[in-house]
């Protein structure tokens, strides 16, 4: 019962923030102004869902591809709240009601993991989003770990710093859950909204804390490989 209620009050809160942000979208929409909006609402929806993020170190603001591990949908709502970053997510999300709608305005790169024949033109997008200077966020992992073991990250959307544009930088991000780790982790079989709802109804905050290690020039690196391994070894050792 106060589970069910409390899924009830943070469902609320959402709505309020959804509402409230709209209208100031379509203040800053009518004078043509960058709207911070999308940025501004998904930290607010870290916050109501119990999240209390706490960043560790200083992430660039421009011309930057951060590469994280993931645990949760929790970790895109931290790192955008936090940077202001976009992110590259699977094709499918796209047609999701409403959210396919907001990830649209966070500036999101779909892109369809089973079309062999769209690969070049992906990486292609991904290449002229990052050269166009605003933070792009990757998950090599390719899926969503337990938060203990860290999964090999896949070296193939990388392709698109193999070269990187001029003047970019990868700057690594740990993503740390705390003790709250076993309980928000989204591993095995279970559906997105039995995750999303069981978030929703849990008691109290928890910690989020967003490690943000040192960058590094994927040029001096090498390949899409030694940036994958570069990056990898970097979130490995901030454990």
């Amino acid at each position: 019962m106060i589970a069910n209620l409390r899924l009830a009050g943070r469902l609320l809160a959402l709505v309020v923030a959804l509402l409230g942000g709209l209208a100031l979208h379509g203040v800053c929409r009518l004078f043509r102004r960058p709207s911070l909006w999308p940025r501004r609402f998904l930290g607010l929806v870290a916050r109501i869902v119990g999240a209390r993020v706490r960043v560790v170190g200083t992430p660039l603001d421009r011309d930057v591809v951060f590469l994280s591990n993931h645990l949760s949908w929790i970790d895109i709502l931290a790192i955008a709240g936090a940077t202001g970053s976009a992110f590259v997510a699977k094709g499918e999300l796209r047609g999701v009601p409403l959210v396919g709608w907001l990830c649209t305005l966070n500036r999101t790169l779909f892109v369809s993991r089973d079309d062999r024949l769209q690969v070049a033109a992906q990486i292609a997008q991904l290449r002229t989003a990052i050269g166009a200077g605003g933070p792009v966020t990757v998950f090599p992992e390719g899926t969503t770990g337990d938060g203990v073991t860290l999964l090999p990250f896949k070296a193939a959307l990388l392709a698109a710093l193999d070269p990187p544009p001029p003047g970019v930088r990868v700057q690594p991000i740990r993503v740390d859950y705390g003790t709250a780790t076993p309980e928000l982790a989204w591993v095995g079989d279970e559906p997105g909204g039995a995750h999303a709802l069981r978030v929703l109804r849990r008691r109290g905050r928890f910690p989020v804390t967003l490690h943000l290690l040192a960058p590094f020039d994927p040029a001096a690196a090498g390949n899409r490989k030694a940036i994958a391994t570069q990056a990898r070894a970097a979130i490995e050792d901030a454990a």
